[in-house]
């Protein structure tokens, strides 16, 4: 491809709303171009990146005895009502109409699909297992659509479902697709990669795990144990606990006028904030119905937790005068009548500060397992820096960020049951297949390694997944012996089979280079007057590692040795 061809600009500076790396350098190197908020076209530098992260899922997908698939972006609303998500989805999920009246939806996620293209096929036990894969556009009406491919509301991504028999089988093949995730990581040159347990969330399932690339600008907060490598997102990570019982003291009343913080309270009273019981208010989404939620003082109370313990969607809570709840001063003895859950962080602690459900009023001395016998505990805390490690007890956890850049679910009989989806066993039995799912958005692979792979002039692509394998710069395209040489330079390399982006512009060598930053390609060859004096070619790697001259004569070959050595680390 010649430079002189390519649709596209690249530009000194980036637009104004790009405040992410990668936005700004994918913005300004003519990968992509802004259509609406969350929604980007790509240039051709750019589909060729994400063409070749496709090519590695593929081949992995493949080895894992995946059949590749195509399912619809638009679907039937119906399919959704089935698995119930039509409701239970809220606004991320786009609804409409078609012109007969037919409720429709476009697909942000495919496991209502993957049932309907299955469950009529799939009859008998001896049809599993099996794996069904796809590369599709998708729409998930984003609210916080951000940084470039990193956060968006359209994007391409491949989706893996897979059926079984048992859930030996599914965590037989989970394992697979894991050590499968790890390989596409590893081939498309993402460094920094973890896996983490999640939660599952609108998807489902009991056991999930992301595939996190470390770095500041990620919005998921992970916890990460330096000593075992233990490991989870902040929504799953357990919180463990570990308190000093006290000797008990009777449950005294005391007036605490305008302390209506724990903070305030504690220092009203002379206490430790570790010794008090702190209430959180949310409410149900369903019915706007309360649930408060008991934590110690010091700790900040997960959503997603009792969320999850609860079996329903809830949302911080609007206190109203009718409600009998006193905000400020809320209690689990004599409080109102409204569900509740105590962090595991109360149980076995006694001699606690608490509300005491009156305005200016607190209770000194509770003791949950005299006052409240009731109490049902859970984890829901917030796991912090310093926190007790769930895996190895060392008080070590450490909180990093990180970009979620793949997923994986073992989803159970979630969608096979609410569709109906059955075979029939051994014995004329008829059963519900168990599903495993596993996804990977490439868009935001390709931003992730950007953000990772880059430095103040542009990205640094990995030779696995560079828009080309080798830049040619003629830097004196008016010079006929220069322009002759980087011509056959250019051919030569074409007909061995090298991806070759060829400069060919009349402009400054400044420009030219600026430019060749911004396309991140790792081998540049320089052909200059100086170089043609010399008789030789300039090479340099883009990550700055290798400088040095080539002879003319076996250049394009010597090039091609080069560009098979860097794929080597990607294989």
């Amino acid at each position: 491809m010649r430079v002189s061809k390519l649709l596209g600009q690249r530009f000194k500076n980036p637009p104004s709303d790009c405040v992410i790396e990668s936005h700004a350098l994918m913005a300004r190197g003519g990968y992509m171009k802004y259509m609406a908020n969350g929604i980007y076209s790509l240039y051709m530098p750019g589909r060729r990146i994400v063409r070749k992260i496709e090519a590695i899922i593929r081949d992995e997908m493949d080895r894992a005895d995946g059949q590749e698939v195509l399912f619809p972006v638009a679907m039937p609303a119906s399919l959704w009502e089935e698995s119930g998500r039509y409701e239970s989805i809220g606004s991320e999920l786009a609804r409409w109409t078609d012109r007969s009246g037919n409720k429709m939806v476009l697909g942000m996620t495919h496991e209502e699909a993957a049932v309907h293209l299955a469950r009529d096929t799939a009859v008998s036990y001896a049809d599993y297992p099996f794996m069904i894969y796809q590369i599709q556009t998708k729409f998930r009406d984003e609210p916080r659509a951000r940084g470039g491919l990193i956060r968006v509301r359209e994007f391409t991504m491949k989706d893996a479902y897979s059926f079984h028999t048992s859930m030996e089988d599914l965590e037989r093949y989970y394992a697979i697709q894991f050590k499968a995730y790890e390989n596409i990581f590893r081939r498309a040159g993402a460094k920094n990669v973890i896996s983490v347990k999640s939660d599952s969330g609108m998807m489902g399932g009991a056991v999930s795990h992301e595939f996190m690339l470390l770095s500041e600008i990620g919005e998921d907060t992970l916890a990460i144990c330096p000593e075992c490598g233990y490991s989870a997102n902040m929504e799953a990570a357990e919180v463990r606990i570990e308190n000093e019982r006290v000797p008990s003291e009777p449950l005294e009343k005391v007036a605490t006028p305008g302390k209506g913080t724990i903070e305030a309270v504690s220092e009203f009273l002379g206490s430790d904030v570790k010794r008090s019981c702190k209430a959180v208010v949310f409410q149900k989404n369903a019915d706007d119905s309360y649930v408060v939620v008991y934590i110690r003082g010091d700790l900040d109370v997960n959503e997603t937790k009792p969320r999850n313990y609860l079996g329903f969607e809830i949302h911080p809570a609007v206190i109203t005068e009718e409600s009998g709840i006193v905000a400020g001063y809320i209690g689990p003895v004599g409080g109102p009548a409204v569900r509740t859950v105590f962090d595991n962080s109360l149980k076995g602690i006694g001699n606690l500060v608490c509300g005491a459900n009156e305005k200016d009023f607190h209770f000194k001395g509770l003791d949950l397992d005299r006052d409240v016998k009731d109490a049902e505990y859970a984890d829901v805390a917030k796991i912090f820096e310093g926190a007790v490690c769930p895996g190895c007890g060392k008080p070590v956890i450490t909180i990093k960020k990180g970009i979620e850049i793949g997923n994986i679910f073992q989803l159970g009989t979630k969608y096979t049951k609410a569709m109906n989806m059955t075979y029939l066993d051994a014995d004329g039995e008829a059963k519900y297949p168990i599903m495993g799912c596993y996804g990977i958005g490439l868009g935001r692979l390709a931003a992730s390694i950007c953000q990772e792979s880059h430095d103040d002039y542009g990205p640094i692509w990995p030779m696995s997944i560079a828009p080309w394998q080798v830049e040619v710069c003629n830097l004196r395209c008016d010079d006929p012996a220069v322009n002759a040489t980087a011509e056959k330079l250019y051919a030569d390399l074409e007909a061995l089979g090298v991806e070759v982006l060829y400069d060919d512009r009349d402009i400054r060598p400044g420009a030219m280079f600026a430019d060749a930053d911004l396309f991140g390609i790792p081998i540049r060859a320089v052909v200059s007057p100086k170089t043609e004096e010399r008789g030789v070619i300039e090479v340099s790697y883009r990550d700055k590692s290798f400088r040095g001259d080539v002879e003319k004569p076996g250049a394009a070959e010597a090039i091609r040795d080069m560009v098979a050595e860097e794929l080597k680390k990607y294989e």
